[in-house]
């Protein structure tokens, strides 16, 4: 079952993280995806924008497949990553990408192995981008029953 909704922006203590691959995890969960709603115009945005976020979970560790859609202007300023909050602020993890994605906007990617403990029942998703770090659109991804 989906979910759509939005979290507020969240600007919390900044975990690094270990870049991931994109590969299916083989679970027979099915996802729960989640997307945005609200958008700032794009020649005003200064962040990356996280428009949508899937997660597929196995007891306590979860993937999340994210969609992010960046105002990349140069090689300077991308979208770097994103993190997972818990809906009160506390980071879980955080993904970090080596590159630009410029001819590839949006861009989805896939964050392995976030543990998410049980009596969480959503998380927030936030990107990032080099030049203002977090912010921007987000999205609550309500997890799947574990």
């Amino acid at each position: 079952m989906s979910r759509r909704g939005t979290g507020p922006p969240l600007l919390t203590l900044v975990v690094l993280g270990v870049l991931a691959g994109c590969q299916a995890t083989g679970t027979d969960e099915p996802p729960v995806a989640a997307s945005s709603s609200a958008s700032a115009p794009v020649d005003d945005q200064r962040f990356p924008d996280v428009l949508e976020a899937v997660a597929e979970c196995a007891g306590t560790t979860c993937d999340l497949e994210v969609t992010i859609s960046s105002p990349y202007d140069t090689p300077q300023r991308y979208a770097d990553g994103w993190r997972v909050l818990t809906e009160d602020g506390v980071v879980l993890g955080v993904h970090t990408l080596a590159h630009d994605h410029a001819s590839e906007q949006p861009f989805t990617r896939t964050q392995r192995g976030v543990e998410i403990p049980r009596e969480v029942e959503a998380v927030v998703v936030e990107g990032r981008d080099q030049e203002h770090g977090f912010g921007g659109r987000t999205v609550t991804v309500t997890l799947p029953d574990r």
